[in-house]
């Protein structure tokens, strides 16, 4: 074969392997399917990090300052695709959702390869799809609500019967902001005297078999990382018993958990 057949036979092998490779970069690059409404990969169930404040509580305002960060703090620590909800327990002593803030995180400039996207581009519809929708959310989340009743674990079990936050999600996380002190028909940690705390904290084996009765075994495997809202005045013995109270109705119901102080 003479050099020019060469050269030309090498030419069309070159053109053949650059037209092959632009096919493969344009199907296995192309940008995958989001659901408009949640941001999430269609067909894909994420991890999730539900971030809930209790606002039977009253908080001074350097601690909603706290919660905003630790909100905040929340979002940057989101992987790409990893779902962020935020909830409060409100003054009638209902979850509810806040805003209805419930997105995944489609990806910062700074989290994707720059060789295959634009990160201005990426940044700004992180922008205009997350970001500025969870400020919104914020706005109202760090308004503190005075309430009667307290149900804090049955607000936890019921978040895990969600479809979204359910035994089938891995990876499923729920920070809680929360002085912890229950208070609905289930038990009470109320009283008439303040020194007494012990002798009002039921029997953790006792509580975690009526949620578990009511509610399955749907707590099992949740992460909960408790930012806990110690009460002003109370001693570092009552608020070690109630820590230890919660501790052990968790660890019955299987959840993995992790404690510190809310202070501000």
């Amino acid at each position: 074969m003479r050099g020019k057949d060469l050269v030309g036979l090498f030419n069309i092998v070159v053109v053949a392997g650059v037209l092959g490779a632009i096919s493969y970069a344009a199907l296995v690059l192309q940008p995958e399917e989001y659901d408009p409404e949640t941001l999430c990969l269609v067909g894909i169930t994420p991890a999730h990090s539900v971030l809930v404040i209790d606002k039977t509580d009253l908080y001074t305002p350097a601690q909603a300052s706290r919660i905003e960060a630790l909100v905040l703090q929340t979002r940057d620590r989101l992987e790409i695709g990893e779902r962020f909800s935020l909830f409060e327990l409100d003054e009638r002593g209902e979850l509810t959702h806040t805003n209805r803030f419930s997105l995944c995180n489609p990806s910062r400039g700074e989290q994707i390869n720059p060789l295959y996207r634009n990160p201005n581009r990426v940044e700004a519809r992180y922008q205009a799809l997350f970001e500025r929708p969870l400020q919104r959310a914020l706005a109202d989340l760090v308004r503190p609500k005075d309430a009667p009743r307290s149900p804090i674990i049955e607000s936890l079990a019921r978040l895990t019967q969600e479809a979204e936050f359910d035994r089938s999600v891995q990876g499923r996380r729920i920070i809680l902001v929360s002085d912890m002190l229950q208070n609905s028909a289930l038990y009470s940690v109320y009283g008439q005297a303040r020194q007494d705390l012990t002798d009002r904290l039921p029997d953790p084996s006792v509580i975690a078999r009526q949620v578990e009765g009511e509610f399955g075994s749907a707590l099992r495997g949740v992460e909960v990382e408790i930012h806990y809202v110690a009460q002003p005045g109370w001693t570092p013995q009552q608020r070690a018993a109630l820590q230890f109270h919660w501790q052990a109705v968790f660890s019955q119901l299987g959840v993995r958990q992790s404690w510190q102080e809310f202070t501000g």
